[in-house]
């Protein structure tokens, strides 16, 4: 190999090393800048095939999608001066990667921590103005808009957009949480003394409404059979009557059979009656002497 193919070989190697320095990519999901011996010179890639100078400028490349970071638990006061332990997490993305990069150096967990200060401020001065009972019984929504509210602004020196803060979880501390628990049960037991109240009174109503419908009915019923026998019977007389008054004579015999079963043929009977007596009148013989 003489010295004219190592130059040309060389020269090939310079070549692909020098464009390999020269061009640059930023997929869709990043964000670039051009620092030059440590300088930011350009911030607003888009997209797509980039060019730099070879050796003097750099690229850094970060994230741009949505980034969530939890936090471990917090002590905050309350307003009465009562301690609660929250724990939560945020959501937040690179807005200004200029300032971003000026502000935290290009490294995330800085970032992090940075917005977990001014979270932490925020959340303080929320929970700082309401009660214990107001920060647990409160509306999420309303105590998660009160700390966008306070740190939205002041994480735009950071360079990024604080997107959401999420509070995982409350606690009480230990004496605290007894005096909930003990007057939650205290709480519930009088509900469910009234509760019990409640049903025994409506018991008391349902039986005292069913006894007195039963007496209506009863009642209606004695009414309505009443009233059915009394114009049984009233129907039953006038067929009789209309019965007898074709033939008097035969319903007077029927009467005195009728009487003859209910008084005569009984053991230990004595009766005593006058010959002439119209008790017999059927029993004599046609014709014969009174």
């Amino acid at each position: 190999m003489n010295s004219r193919t190592v130059a040309i070989a060389a020269g090939t190697v310079l070549a692909v090393v020098v464009a390999s320095q020269s061009v640059f990519t930023v997929k869709e999901t990043e964000v670039a800048i051009n620092l030059q011996i440590g300088e930011l010179v350009r911030a607003d890639y888009e997209p797509g095939l980039h060019f730099k100078l070879p050796f003097v400028q750099s690229i850094e490349k970060f994230e741009k999608r949505l980034m969530t970071r939890t936090y471990p638990k917090e002590q905050f006061l309350t307003s009465e001066g009562k301690i609660l332990n929250v724990d939560f997490y945020v959501k937040w993305r690179i807005a200004d990667v200029s300032q971003y990069y000026r502000s935290t150096g290009g490294v995330e967990d800085n970032a992090a921590e940075r917005l977990a200060e001014l979270v932490k401020d925020g959340l303080k001065g929320t929970i700082a103005k309401r009660t214990w009972q107001q920060v647990v019984t409160a509306e999420r929504a309303e105590l998660i808009a009160d700390v966008l509210n306070f740190a939205g602004s002041t994480v735009k020196k950071l360079g990024v957009t604080l997107v959401d803060v999420r509070v995982k979880r409350i606690e009480l501390p230990e004496d605290v949480s007894a005096s909930v628990y003990n007057r939650m049960s205290k709480e519930f037991t009088r509900q469910a003394t009234q509760l019990r109240a409640e049903g025994e009174e409506q018991s008391i109503q349902i039986r005292a409404d069913a006894d007195r419908q039963k007496t209506e009915i009863l009642s209606n019923a004695a009414r309505d059979a009443a009233k059915t026998r009394g114009e049984g019977d009233a129907q039953a007389a006038a067929i009789f009557a209309a019965a007898t008054s074709k033939n008097p004579e035969f319903y007077g015999f029927y009467r005195s059979l009728q009487a003859y079963k209910r008084t005569v043929g009984r053991d230990g009977d004595v009766m005593i009656l006058s010959l002439d007596s119209q008790f017999f009148k059927y029993l004599q013989q046609p014709g014969a002497p009174k």
